[in-house]
């Protein structure tokens, strides 16, 4: 008979070996059970392997990626919008830099490789009704320009959250997201405006 699940034991589990990546701990069965109370077939029970675990992390920081996204508002300044998304990406990686490590190793399955593509479709509607507004030329795909502004926003979240920049590093950002939507169409004073606008109200550093 199989064991029951506890979802309690399955998020501890989870914040646990987020915790050991985060202080560099090898994490094996034992390690990974070590002073919880429970033993190794808790891991077997919730997850069924250790590759079931590391999916299930890949799969937490897609879904708090998910949470961050769909926090932010929709107004009528769909550039405002499409930089709230990236400033938005910045955060949930400055917030869970364990997690942001696991999301994008692609050694591991998802549980729901819909997920996975939550964030980047938001971004997708905001390139969309940028182009309905006026704002970025219609020879550009949605796509394209969600795609290049993950890009920009992936390479300055990786640097701080994970790699050897400083916090200050993040205050290039409005400069390069200006440069790629003024390339794309967007009017420079209105898409300075803009991406200033959304990147002050993050609270991100800006210059």
């Amino acid at each position: 008979m199989a064991r029951p699940k506890d979802p309690a034991v399955r998020s501890m589990l989870i914040e646990r070996a987020g915790q050991m990546l985060r202080t560099r701990e090898p994490i094996t069965l034992r390690s990974l059970v070590a002073d919880t109370g429970y033993s190794t077939m808790a891991v077997y029970t919730h997850f069924g392997s250790m590759d079931g675990l590391w999916t299930a992390l890949r799969q937490e920081g897609h879904t708090r990626m998910g949470v961050r996204f769909r926090a932010v508002p929709i107004t009528d300044d769909p550039v405002l919008d499409l930089t709230a998304h990236a400033t938005a990406y910045i955060h949930n990686a400055l917030e869970h830099p364990d997690l942001y490590r696991v999301m994008f190793d692609a050694t591991f399955g998802l549980e729901d490789d819909e997920a996975a593509d939550e964030g980047l479709e938001c971004m997708v509607q905001a390139a969309a009704r940028g182009i309905e507004a006026g704002r970025f030329a219609a020879e550009f795909a949605p796509l394209d320009l969600a795609v290049q502004t993950w890009a920009v926003t992936h390479g300055l979240a990786a640097l701080v959250a994970t790699g050897p920049q400083s916090h200050e590093t993040l205050s290039h950002g409005p400069i390069l997201l200006e440069g790629l939507f003024e390339r794309v169409g967007d009017e420079p004073n209105r898409c300075r405006a803009s991406v200033t606008r959304a990147w002050r109200d993050s609270g991100l550093p800006h210059r």
